[in-house]
């Protein structure tokens, strides 16, 4: 009995040391998302921090790209390899918008076709027995004379909203939450999380630039951290692989 035992401390620390499946994190989506080139430093995706937010047993693939739409993604031959290589127990992580709705763009998709390349996101993800978690596309800076953000993505945001909700789909309401730390911060600080600099400032832009859009380092992370936050809330499985703070 004594030496079956003493089996037992051995046992227990070996099924609380060894380590969970190892899985993938895959981010389709658009600029806002995308990793960028040195040129366009320091100009920053919220996908460029996220990957640093993991444990070992998760890696971050962020196929995100500038100018991409649900349908360009998919015409570019930019999904099919990730649907490829996918595993059962990956997250998909889908953001678009920004450039569907501009109808201006060559990138533009009719909402009921949004709606539909949404769906396709999904229904591909679960036949490989991934998880998809869908994101409305995250606010502009855009502020009213009284100092109120202002909705940057009605119609787009609730379509994601809708397909969500019918599909049973984990959904981060990116758009809310990132219009909410605009307004928390204002018209003035939130100028901050932006690739905003003054001519001179920067090699990269020798004349300034002014964007409302695309993130800097500092904005990159606050929305990744908003993400973040959301996993915890929605996908608790998700969220024990979030690196844990160390002790002092």
């Amino acid at each position: 009995m004594k030496r079956k035992l003493c089996w037992l401390p051995a046992l227990l620390l070996l099924s609380f040391s060894h380590p969970g499946k190892k899985i993938k994190i895959w981010l389709i989506g658009d600029s806002t998302m995308a990793a960028k080139q040195v040129k366009a430093y320091p100009e920053t995706g919220w996908g460029m921090p996220f990957v640093y937010f993991w444990d070992s047993t998760v890696a971050v693939d962020n196929r995100a790209m500038n100018g991409r739409s649900t349908r360009t993604f998919m015409e570019e031959n930019r999904w099919e390899p990730v649907v490829n290589e996918m595993q059962e127990g990956d997250y998909v992580f889908i953001q678009f918008g920004h450039n569907d709705e501009a109808p201006a763009k060559k990138s533009y998709v009719p909402e009921n076709d949004f709606r539909n390349y949404l769906i396709r996101y999904i229904n591909d993800t679960r036949k490989k027995k991934a998880i998809p978690i869908l994101l409305t596309p995250v606010a502009r800076r855009s502020f009213d004379s009284t100092g109120h953000v202002k909705e940057t993505h009605a119609v787009y945001a609730q379509l994601v909203r809708d397909v969500a909700t019918e599909n049973k789909v984990t959904m981060i309401d990116l758009d809310t939450k990132s219009q909410a730390l605009l307004q928390q911060m204002g018209p003035e600080a939130s100028a901050y999380l932006f690739n905003q600099l003054v001519p001179g400032e920067h090699p990269n832009y020798p004349d300034g630039v002014k964007d409302n859009t695309h993130f800097n380092e500092f904005g990159a992370r606050r929305i990744a951290e908003i993400v973040l936050e959301e996993i915890r809330k929605l996908e608790p499985s998700l969220a024990e692989r979030i690196v844990k703070p160390t002790k002092k």
